[in-house]
């Protein structure tokens, strides 16, 4: 399962010079476009914390799926978030307010609750996926999708990627390793021949 973690470049400072009726035309805007962009790529958002988005791709299986399904739930995952950059960059959300966003991404093992996401409520998924997602998206720089080294495995041939120097993530014992995904890369059918074959 990959998880996407976007939030708002300097959302405090922000909604300080704001009204609370601006701020929630600012945050219906955004909420709208990241969720389209999500849901176009195959992921379920899981929850809205102030100016935060926590999306998960590759959890609507009750088992885990093949690593095909896993790298195709991860590329999803990435897509979602370049796709997510791509219709803020320049964009005055509510129609006047620019803002910069960033977004972490890492894949890996969870356990997923999504029933109560039916009902309006949120999911809950458990595993060290979220933490890792939410403090990479904290150390992306301003505009950009960053992802762990999981996310970059299985999906290397459908992304471009510029690599990182490893960051040192609070509660890991070792630097995590980081890459800036770049664009999409189209997969031509000799390559697909091979990787079936």
């Amino acid at each position: 399962m990959t998880v996407l973690f976007v939030d708002i470049v300097g959302f405090t400072s922000i909604v300080d010079e704001l009204d609370c009726a601006d701020v929630r035309d600012l945050q219906m805007d955004y909420f709208a476009t990241v969720s389209a962009e999500v849901q176009a790529a195959g992921g379920v958002v899981e929850k809205f914390i102030g100016d935060a988005v926590m999306a998960i791709f590759g959890a609507t299986a009750p088992v885990a799926g093949t690593p095909q399904d896993v790298s195709r739930a991860a590329a999803g995952a990435v897509r979602a978030g370049l796709a997510i950059q791509e219709a803020l960059r320049g964009r005055l959300l509510a129609g006047r307010f620019p803002v910069r966003t960033r977004v972490g991404l890492a894949t890996g093992d969870a356990i997923v609750d999504l029933d109560q996401t039916r009902d309006g409520g949120y999911g809950m998924v458990s595993g060290s996926v979220v933490s890792t997602a939410a403090r990479l998206q904290a150390y992306a720089p301003h505009d950009t999708v960053v992802v762990c080294a999981a996310t970059r495995a299985v999906t290397d041939e459908a992304v471009a990627y510029q690599e990182m120097p490893p960051v040192s993530v609070a509660g890991k014992s070792a630097p995590v390793e980081l890459s800036r995904a770049l664009y999409p890369q189209v997969v031509t059918a000799a390559s697909a021949l091979q990787t079936c074959g």
